[in-house]
This record gives C-alpha cells, sequence and structure tokens, in this order.
C-alpha cells in the first residue's frame, strides 16, 4: 500500500520539476578597487549546494530548481554577502562586490523558524564554527560550546557532560544532529550526549521556548550541530584532524574524505578520543574521570534539479568512567583502560533527509531511526558486573511545507512524530520500565515582511502517550536467599494534550541596528523517569511521580543587535515563568540500606536574566581584537527558594593580536583571555554557596603553507595559572574533587585535495 501511494507522488513531483534547471552565475570583485577575487565560497544552504571563484572571479551554479533561496557569499577577510535570489524560468546573472571587514560577517542558519540570516530571524541564534571550537582546547564538544554566553554545563568530569541553557538543562533542552532530536536518556545528569564535532561545520545555539517548531523537551533552548557543506562538484576532498590534551595525556584524531560526482554526493569520516584521569588545579588525579570515543560516519545522496535526497549513517561506541565512591578505591593509579565503574554506551543513527522543491512550494520529509544502548559496569568485586543494560528505540519523522505568500510573506505547515520503545536486558537493575510512548504533532507557522518589520506568528498542538505495561520496577536482584518481599510493580497509561504558540518580531532601525521582541509558550509533559522511577541511581534512590502533569512555560525575550565595521553588540534579557516545574528533590526519608530517598515533584518557577556580547576591532589598529561577554541567570520556585544548578555570572575578556602573513606563514593570531566567574550566593536549600575564581588562557596559531599543501596549527593552555576550583555546576565537588587543572592543547588541521574539476 505504502509503495502504491509514494511512487505515483514521486513521479508527479518528478515531472513539476523536470523543466526546472536555471543556472546562476556571476562575478565576484573587491568593492575597493574592482579586482577579481578568487577562491570566494558561493553556497546555498537548503541545496546543499556550492562553488568557488576562479581565478578571474567567475562563479556558476548550475541545474538549480525553481524557488527563492538564500545565497552566501564568504570569504576571508571579507564582509559576507548574503543575496536572496528568486528562480523562475530563466537563468540569473549576480554580480558581487565584497567589501574588507575585520568583525565577522552573519551567517545563514537553519535552526531558525525559517533558513534565513542570523540579522533577519525573529529568534536570536548564537554559532560557533568548528574552527573555534578546535581551538578551544576542550576534550569534548560540549565543553567548547559552553562558551556561548548563556550556555553553561554540569559535568562529572570532561567526559561526562550535560548542556545546560539559561539555567534549564536535561528534559528541558534539546540537542539535535542535523536537525533530529538526540535521543540519550537525557533524564540525567550522568548521561552524557553521544556527539563529537566530527564532519562538523559549526552548532547552532537557541536560546530560548522551541516547543513551536521542535516539541516536547524544547522548553528551554535547542543546540543543533550542522554537518560540513558537501564537496563542490567534481573534487574529492579530504581533511585529517590531530590534538593532543596535556593534561589528561588524550588524544582525539579524526580523518574524513568527501566527494561530488554529478551531484552524486559522498563522505566518510571516522575518530578516536581517549583521555586518562585528568589532574585537578592541586596537582592530583580524578580517579576513573577517564574516557574513551570511537565513532564512525558515512552518508550518501543525489543533489539534483528536483530536490536533495540525502542518508546520513553514524556509530558511536563510547566508555566513560564513573567518578564515584565505589570506584576510588579501587582505581589508585591514573590509567586510560576503562575496567571498573564505567558506563558503556552504543548508539547507531540513520537520517534520511529529502527536499523538494516545486517553485513557490517546498516540501521536507527527514526521517531517523535511533538505537541507544546504555549499560552500567561495576566491579568484579560487587556482582553482577553489568548492572544495568537498556536499550533505547526511536523513530521519528517531520514533515514540513513551505510556501511563499507573495513577496512579503511564508507559511509552513508541520507534521512531526516520534515512536519510542524502552527495553530492559538481563541487568538486575531497571532504571527505567519497559515501555512505549507515541507522540504526534502539528504546528502552523506564518512570516511576514512588513516595512522594516519582520513579524512572526505559529501554534502548535501535541498528543503524546505513554504505556508502561504492568511489570516490576526497579531493582531485580533480592538478595542471596531470594526473597522478594521488597518487590514494587509500576504501571502506567496516560495521555498528554498540549498547545503551544509564539510570536515574534524583528526591527531593522538601519543596515547597523536592529531590535527583537518574542513571546513564546513551550511546553514538556513528564518523562519516563520522572512518572515511573523507582530504584538506586547513582548514590540516592529515586521515586517517580504517576501524578505529574504538562509543565508549561511562558518566556518574553527581548534583544537588541548593533552592528558596524569595527563594533558588533548583543544585548539580551528576558523573563521565563514556568508553571509546574518537574524537579527531583530529596525528602528526610532513607532506604535501609542508607540511600537518601528523592521523588519528582511539581511547583511553579521563574528564570531571568540575559546575555550581552561585544566584539570591538578599535580602528586603525587593524591587528587588535576585543571582545566581552557576560551572562546572568536568577532561578526561584514561587515560595522564594533558589533553584537548584544555577550557574553564577560569568565575565569572559578576550583580546586577540591578528597578522595576515609573516614569510610563510598565514592567519596568524595570538589570543589571552580570563574568564570571571563570580560567587555563587543563591544555592538552593540542597547545595552548597559557591566561590569565585578566574581562569587565565592564552593561545596562538597560523596557517603554513608547503608547497600546495596547507597545514594549521594552533596552541591553546586553558586554567593557565592551575587554579583549584570547584565549577559550581560540577557534581564532582560533592566528593572533594576539583575542576581541571592546567591544560595545553596541540591542534593540527590537514585539508587535502584528491580530485579537483
Amino acid at each position: 500500500m505504502i509503495r502504491k501511494i509514494i511512487l505515483p507522488v514521486i513521479l508527479v513531483l518528478s515531472v513539476l520539476t523536470v523543466s526546472a534547471q536555471h543556472t546562476l552565475s556571476g562575478r565576484i570583485t573587491d568593492k575597493l578597487n574592482g579586482e577579481p577575487l578568487t577562491g570566494v565560497n558561493v553556497y546555498i544552504p537548503e541545496l546543499s549546494k556550492g562553488t568557488v571563484s576562479d581565478t578571474l572571479g567567475n562563479y556558476s551554479l548550475t541545474n538549480l530548481p525553481n524557488g527563492r533561496f538564500i545565497v552566501q557569499y564568504s570569504f576571508v577577510g571579507f564582509k559576507t554577502v548574503n543575496r536572496e535570489i528568486n528562480l523562475s524560468g530563466k537563468d540569473i546573472t549576480v554580480n558581487i562586490k565584497m567589501e574588507t571587514t575585520v568583525i565577522q560577517g552573519e551567517e545563514v542558519v537553519i535552526s531558525g523558524n525559517f533558513t534565513t540570516t542570523q540579522h533577519e530571524n525573529t529568534i536570536k541564534i548564537s554559532t560557533i564554527g568548528i574552527d573555534r571550537i578546535a581551538a578551544s582546547g576542550n576534550p569534548s564538544l560540549i565543553q567548547s560550546i559552553s562558551k556561548v554566553p548563556g550556555v553553561s554545563m554540569i559535568s562529572k568530569g570532561p567526559g561526562v557532560v550535560t548542556p545546560v541553557i539559561r539555567g534549564l538543562s536535561l528534559s528541558n533542552i534539546l540537542v539535535l544532529n542535523n536537525g533530529v532530536p538526540m535521543e540519550n536518556y537525557q533524564f540525567s545528569q550522568d548521561h552524557p550526549y553521544l556527539i563529537d564535532e566530527n564532519g562538523l561545520k559549526r552548532v547552532e545555539i537557541i536560546k530560548g521556548p522551541s516547543s513551536l517548531i521542535y516539541g516536547s523537551g524544547a522548553v528551554g533552548g535547542v543546540i543543533n550541530l550542522i554537518p560540513e557543506h558537501p564537496a563542490a562538484e567534481g573534487t574529492v576532498k579530504g581533511n585529517a584532524d590531530l590534538r593532543y590534551f596535556s593534561n589528561t595525556v588524550g588524544f582525539l584524531a579524526n580523518l574524513g574524505i568527501k566527494g561530488n560526482q554529478k551531484g552524486f554526493v559522498w563522505g566518510v569520516s571516522g575518530g578516536v578520543n581517549s583521555n586518562k584521569d585528568f589532574i585537578q588545579g592541586n596537582n592530583e588525579f580524578a580517579p576513573n574521570s577517564r574516557f574513551n570515543r570511537y565513532n564512525l560516519k558515512a552518508d550518501a545522496g543525489l543533489i539534483k534539479e528536483l530536490g536533495v535526497f540525502r542518508v546520513f549513517y553514524s556509530y558511536d561506541k563510547s566508555r566513560f568512567g564513573l567518578a564515584v565512591p565505589p570506584a576510588f578505591q579501587l582505581v589508585t593509579e591514573n590509567g586510560r583502560n576503562n575496567e571498573v565503574w564505567y558506563q558503556d554506551l552504543t548508539d547507531h543513527l540513520i537520517i534520511s533527509q529529502n527536499k523538494f522543491f516545486l517553485g513557490k512550494f517546498k516540501l521536507d520529509v527527514n526521517l531517523s531511526y535511533e538505537q541507544n544502548n546504555r549499560q552500567l559496569k561495576g566491579s568484579e568485586t560487587d556482582p553482577p558486573f553489568t548492572k544495568v543494560d537498556m536499550t533505547l528505540k526511536s523513530f521519528n519523522y517531520r514533515i514540513k511545507a513551505g510556501s511563499d505568500l507573495g513577496k512579503n510573506g511564508k507559511i509552513i505547515f508541520g507534521i512531526q512524530g516520534l515512536w519510542q520503545k524502552n527495553t530492559n536486558g538481563d541487568a538486575p537493575n531497571h532504571i527505567l520500565p519497559d515501555a512505549i510512548s507515541n507522540d504526534i504533532s502539528g504546528y502552523v507557522l506564518t512570516q511576514w515582511l512588513v516595512s522594516n518589520f519582520k513579524l512572526e506568528a505559529g501554534l502548535r498542538y501535541s498528543h503524546i502517550n505513554i504505556d508502561v505495561p504492568y511489570q516490576e520496577a526497579g531493582s531485580h536482584n533480592h538478595g542471596e536467599n531470594g526473597q522478594e518481599g521488597d518487590e514494587h510493580f509500576i504501571e502506567y497509561n496516560n495521555n498528554f494534550d498540549d498547545l503551544s504558540a509564539s510570536a515574534g518580531a524583528t526591527w531593522n532601525i538601519n543596515e547597523q541596528n536592529l531590535l527583537r521582541l518574542n513571546l513564546a509558550s513551550a511546553f514538556r509533559s513528564p518523562n519516563l523517569a520522572e512518572l515511573t522511577q523507582y530504584g538506586i541511581h547513582g548514590t540516592r534512590f529515586e521515586i517517580g511521580n504517576s501524578d505529574l502533569k504538562t509543565q508549561q512555560n511562558l518566556e518574553a525575550d527581548l534583544g537588541y543587535h548593533l552592528h558596524t565595521k569595527h563594533t558588533s553588540l548583543d544585548v539580551s534579557v528576558f523573563y521565563n515563568n514556568i508553571f509546574g516545574y518537574i524537579h527531583l528533590t530529596p525528602t528526610a526519608d532513607s532506604t535501609e540500606d542508607g540511600y537518601r530517598i528523592y521523588r519528582y515533584i511539581q511547583s511553579d518557577a521563574r528564570l531571568y536574566g540575559g546575555e550581552v556580547s561585544l566584539h570591538v576591532h578599535p580602528h586603525p589598529v587593524d591587528w587588535l581584537h576585543i571582545k566581552a561577554t557576560y551572562s546572568l541567570v536568577e532561578g526561584q520556585y514561587k515560595n522564594g527558594e533558589y533553584l537548584p544548578l544555577i550557574p553564577p555570572q560569568d565575565l569572559n575578556l578576550e583580546l586577540k593580536f591578528i597578522a595576515k602573513k609573516w614569510k610563510s606563514l598565514r592567519k596568524i593570531y595570538i589570543e589571552a583571555g580570563i574568564d570571571l566567574v563570580f560567587a555563587q550566593n543563591h544555592p538552593s536549600v540542597f547545595e552548597t554557596k559557591g566561590d569565585p575564581y578566574n581562569l587565565l588562557m592564552m593561545g596562538a596559531g597560523f596557517d603554513i603553507q608547503l608547497k600546495r599543501q596547507t597545514i594549521n596549527f594552533s596552541i591553546t593552555a586553558n586554567n593557565l595559572l592551575n587554579v583549584a576550583y570547584y565549577n559550581y555546576l560540577s557534581t564532582l565537588k560533592d566528593v572533594g574533587i576539583y575542576d581541571m587543572g592546567r591544560n595545553i592543547t596541540f591542534s593540527l588541521h590537514i585539508p587535502f585535495g584528491i580530485v579537483n574539476k
């Protein structure tokens, strides 16, 4: 039946678009002197199609479909140019004059409601490129993006890291891989996302409610991992990356290759990230904080006039040591291999990404399947060795249709769904019960350009069902004599129906100044752990609450942006009112074994604060860059008590010196910065205050040209003074372990071309 429906649809689409074959061409020159620019990147994000300008500045993109698209022209040292083109019945010539700049230009972002530039979005989307991630000197991706103002992390060492956006984390934010939600048992701060920078172009971050287009869980924000662009047509290219971390005696190595032959694109890459136990600021090692990761990624697809059809596959095998008291007596020497008390994680993810272009009408059909297995290994001295064995299977579909509403309007209709099944293996501890959940939703979103105002509004309805069949909960190990007097059984079946809405506006005061205002309502239905958990998890006994209702919030965001040739300024403030905030809280009771009992409850809460980012390039000192960022978030329950895991105020200052070239070196930079972390004097009733601390960093890098081969080298020193400090969001401070001490990272990036057209 499915084949009878799908095949005629594809045939009709092919007929409708077979004649839509257009060419975009032109010449790119320096606005100052009229000289041609060679090597300018020309890219259309929605088509995943690009090229570079030749020695005369000419470029050409052929076999383009009908429709309106944004074309991005980018070149190092020049202001990025974004042009919207309308392909309709004839070829187009677009000549570009680029002007030099020292402030990075705006990018085309795809994580918002519509594919558009950063300045045109009604919601602020922060981006961090893979080059900046590599130069940050951190062993994990989440550590690198936590430098973005408003983003922080909960950590149990450099391997087990969970992102935080404006004070919200875990099930309150979504991490997307190429637009698909990652399902990594993210209900707990001990469960890291299985993500890495291999094959990435950049990371896009939405700070604030995004349930309208992403569904349940995007209450606090979204982190979207954007893959690198396909190779230009007629080329085969690759890259090799190698990093060494002095603190963990760790290394990260990635190797990738990709090609494009007449619209058939493909790529394959693999990597390893291996680290010993980290060294604290007091020069002692943190027992069992070691971790080892291996990944393999592949993709293939067609980029044709009809549309873009690509398949992505990723495999991740990770072992994260747990720095917990049972391991401290067993791990007496710093090492690399995971032997006791570690998480053994395996993840398979397949994504089918399909885009059809039908003139004013665009259709996206994206499907994904993810299988995530989580095992908790203990030690042979405390059998059984495998204590937890859970497998989460997730099938996700996202169908979106968009159309132009005349010259100044757009509309999107979407249907999304998620089928998910959790299954326990033979291990005795069932952190979560066997269960099946179904999520289906629909939304509509419209955008209008009225004079200097861009207006957006949307509405979403979601229906979620969670079914837990009758079964024993928690631990299935009843002691040596097989006594079953402490058995606890659970059964649950319930539906959640949720409605969310958003409205936003961007006012382009002039070319340099704009204002953003957004009002959004978001929702999050209770997850499986919050509803049904019953048993030991880490060092506590956690009990779910089957009476939990949907968590709903209403947030207002106001932002100002200034962009000149020598200055960039962003100011954002927010107020987030959360109704029925779901959280885990300790009780006065304990189990017979001494584990303190925690229960999930709901309370109204509020979060408020903001971020400031300033980048100044003082004229005419064209070799100096001054950057400063500041972030603040406060969180309280309705009764006035403070929320847990709220990051302290943070002020980051950075100086960067840049030189275009010196002898055989290119793109030379030297930077120094200091991170001023304020005291956290507003802890929750179950936390202690956090002391202030200052961390110094320094870095340098350059490109070196060896004949036709370019090699990028950088060195970064974090916590240069080897300060012994506790990050307020580190869960290791409870066991007396400081954060990572001095870490010097050496990085090599080697791009290479095998075939060029």
